[in-house]
């Protein structure tokens, strides 16, 4: 694919999909795939500590507002969630789609 011009082009999550290992996969606007390591922002005293047990942090990833969140109230109030910057996710590896089924 060819390079986009960030100047006109604003990174959207479309989806997510969290990993067992505190990794979670999104699928971006322009079909790319991009994975990015929570783990290392799961630290005591931080935003993040919240989604440290593996069980949340699966079970409350979604996408609002067009980004990674978690939805900590459980009722998709934004102020209620934590989330990552789309910008920051774009700018990490793309990656294979793991759900694509090439054998």
């Amino acid at each position: 694919m060819s390079e986009l011009d960030r100047r006109h082009f604003f990174p959207e999550v479309l989806q997510a999909m969290p990993t067992d290992d505190y990794k979670v996969y999104t699928w971006f606007n322009d079909g790319s795939v991009r994975c990015v390591d929570v783990k290392p922002l799961i630290k005591p005293g931080t935003v993040f500590w919240e989604i440290s047990d593996i069980g949340a942090f699966r079970s409350k990833l979604t996408v609002i507002n067009d980004t990674v969140a978690w939805d900590i109230g459980g009722n998709r109030d934004e102020s209620e969630c934590i989330d990552l910057d789309p910008e920051t996710i774009f700018d990490g590896e793309e990656v294979e789609d793991p759900l694509d089924n090439k054998s």
